[in-house]
């Protein structure tokens, strides 16, 4: 191999490395915080996430909300553990109709006077939710 073959060589693979580097920093840095789901029937009297990234433990709140986006009375909760939680479902403590929003939010355990009992109540302190850059972790479904 040539000199010439060899520097383009060596620049290919600091270009590959560097772009898989940058690549698992972008993952890493989206994949910390969040909530995932779809819209489903709450037949069952619950309503599941597929996926939620916790930077503790903490909770899974079900708010109702509508257009506006603003979350609501709550309406079911899980117990979540730091980390990643697969499939969780909240046991929904109310009736909810086909068509009605939800809010799957991630809320925290501080601030209670119990840890493992869900406290918060709407605009309280305790167990309240999560903010990451300012902005509620959460996700809205629609059930059908």
């Amino acid at each position: 191999m040539n000199k010439h073959s060899k520097i383009t060589a060596f620049l290919a693979a600091t270009v590959v490395s560097a772009s898989l580097t940058s690549g698992a920093a972008l993952a890493h840095d989206h994949g910390d915080v969040g909530v995932w789901g779809d819209d489903q029937s709450v037949s069952e009297g619950t309503v599941t996430a597929k996926k939620v990234m916790a930077e503790e433990n903490g909770w899974l709140v079900v708010h109702r909300t509508d257009k506006a986006m603003k979350p609501g009375p709550v309406v079911g909760y899980a117990p979540l553990k730091k980390g990643k939680n697969m499939d969780v479902p909240a046991i929904l403590t109310e009736e909810v109709a086909s068509g009605d929003m939800l809010m799957l939010m991630v809320h925290s355990e501080d601030g209670g006077m119990k840890t493992g009992v869900f406290e918060y109540t709407l605009g309280a302190k305790e167990d309240g939710p999560i903010r990451k850059d300012g902005e509620l972790v959460m996700t809205t479904v629609t059930a059908k």
